[in-house]
């Protein structure tokens, strides 16, 4: 059997669109070179485009991106985890934590209602404890080391639930 090329066929490769179920390596940076986080020596991590299941910075970096590309995407603080506010870095009483004493850099879930937020112990006196609920990267500028691993279109279930399902995505 012989194989021809012809310049008429074209190979369709996927992108990175809203409602793909994407898989990428990644190595996430500070801006002074020190690595965060990375799934280098694990599984990809595996993720549905265009519903929030990443910071909109990352997002937008890889939206277009095929199968295979390698590239670097940089995320202001204002596309990734904010900017610091301090309004969220406040001393409460020793007993607001029930008698448990707290260590420096442990964290909590408080909030009211149905609303729920991390906040961390920053400092301890003998007036209070100094809790801040920014996240840990709020105010970073990220600095991330992309690889695309693969790309499928999403299961209409998949997208009503606005995550991925199966291998590296949640499992019902």
């Amino acid at each position: 059997m012989n194989f021809r090329y012809s310049p008429k066929i074209k190979v369709k490769r996927m992108m990175i669109t809203t409602n793909s179920a994407a898989a990428i390596h990644y190595t996430l940076r500070n801006g002074a070179g020190e690595i965060l986080d990375s799934s280098e020596g694990k599984q990809p991590l595996h993720y549905l485009h265009g519903h929030g299941n990443l910071i909109p910075g990352m997002e937008a970096g890889l939206l277009g991106k095929r199968v295979g590309e390698t590239f670097k995407i940089v995320v202001s603080p204002q596309e990734g985890y904010g900017l610091r506010d301090e309004g969220l870095v406040t001393i409460v009483p020793h007993s607001a934590f029930g008698g448990h004493t707290p260590a420096i850099g442990e964290r909590f879930q408080a909030g009211h209602g149905d609303e729920r937020y991390v906040i961390e112990v920053r400092e301890i006196t003998d007036e209070g404890i100094t809790v801040d609920g920014n996240h840990p990267l709020a105010g970073v500028e990220l600095h991330f080391d992309v690889e695309v691993v693969s790309i499928r279109e999403a299961t209409e279930e998949e997208i009503s639930h606005g995550h991925i399902h199966g291998p590296g995505g949640h499992h019902h």
